[in-house]
């Protein structure tokens, strides 16, 4: 429940002229002004700034904020770099999302809205139409031949399993396989950095086949990079779609399981098998990805393509998350 102030405010008539001298002296105030005999009288409303539903919601991303404090300080990012993306971010928004008539909002009102100096917002509004680099996320060329590998009924077995591949031939190898989604990149390295990292292996013949579908990138900040974009923004945006009060869609499904009971001796336990899980649930996932991208391969129609993600996580308390309650 919001603090509100009710104060009645009583002047004498004369006392320092006009209504509109005590604007200057008081502030310009909204609410209408009554005049009874030489007395002016208005009740003026003060609201908390931080009132107790903005005081729960902040508490909520003061705990979302520690681990981005944690990997943006392992980074070398300090607060000053952070900030600047931050009000770059609250411009971005409040441009596009609360103009009229299908225009931008107005530098002043998103002054009003954001809290910044209209000369803040100018040189952000600047920056951002200037066309700065965006982040650009890709999937590797080793992520998309696993994916294909596992989906693509070229490259399955008669179980729908990935087969084992010849190294040459012009279809069901794997040289076809790199070719088709591999772009320009040479077989015979494809094949050293799938096998270096440990998801293929090769038999006397020559063969290769998959042991994992998935790998670690080699640089951690290729792998931050692709999970912020992939899971965390998909997530809070998940958030606050469903949490839009002028929401006119179904909203989207989002789903967590918790408990507070599991004993710490069982929590090694517990993380394999949740872990086996996940991976089960994102690879059945991916394989209906796959097939609806080729569903209509052929068809000779050019439909807008939308993202989707599906997203689903394992959790454990921390030390510094003892003060947040589930």
């Amino acid at each position: 429940m919001p603090l509100i102030t009710a104060v009645s405010l009583i002047l004498p008539k004369n006392a320092i002229g006009p209504w509109e001298q005590t604007g200057k002296i008081l502030g310009n105030f909204s609410q209408d002004v009554f005049w009874d005999s030489k007395w002016a009288y208005s009740e003026i409303y003060f609201a908390s700034m931080q009132n107790e539903i903005q005081r729960q919601i902040l508490s909520a991303f003061l705990v979302v904020l520690r681990p981005m404090a944690r990997i943006l300080l392992r980074f070398g990012i300090g607060f000053r770099e952070f900030s600047e993306i931050a009000k770059t971010a609250f411009v971005d928004v409040a441009s596009s999302d609360y103009g009229l008539r299908g225009r931008p909002t107005n530098i002043s009102r998103i002054a009003v809205m954001t809290g910044l100096t209209r000369k803040e917002v100018r040189r952000l509004r600047d920056k951002i139409s200037g066309g700065e680099p965006a982040v650009v996320v890709r999937t590797t060329p080793m992520w998309d031949i696993l994916h294909h590998w596992h989906a693509d009924p070229e490259f399955l077995n008669d179980s729908g399993r990935p087969a084992i591949l010849p190294f040459y031939g012009d279809e069901g190898s794997f040289s076809r396989l790199v070719k088709r989604f591999a772009g320009d990149i040479p077989p015979g390295a494809m094949r050293t950095e799938l096998k270096r990292v440990g998801a293929i292996e090769e038999d006397d013949s020559g063969s290769l086949k998959v042991i994992r579908r998935s790998f670690r990138p080699e640089l951690d900040h290729e792998s931050l990079i692709s999970q912020l974009i992939h899971g965390v923004y998909a997530l809070l945006s998940n958030v606050a779609h469903n949490t839009d009060p002028n929401l006119s869609e179904e909203r989207w499904k989002n789903r967590v399981a918790f408990t507070q009971s599991i004993r710490s001796s069982d929590v090694p336990r517990m993380e394999r098998i949740v872990g086996d899980r996940i991976a089960d649930f994102a690879e059945s996932v991916d394989d209906v990805f796959m097939a609806y991208e080729t569903l209509h391969e052929g068809d000779g129609k050019d439909d807008e393509k939308v993202t989707i993600a599906v997203g689903v996580f394992y959790f454990e308390s921390q030390l510094d998350d003892k003060d947040f309650t589930w």
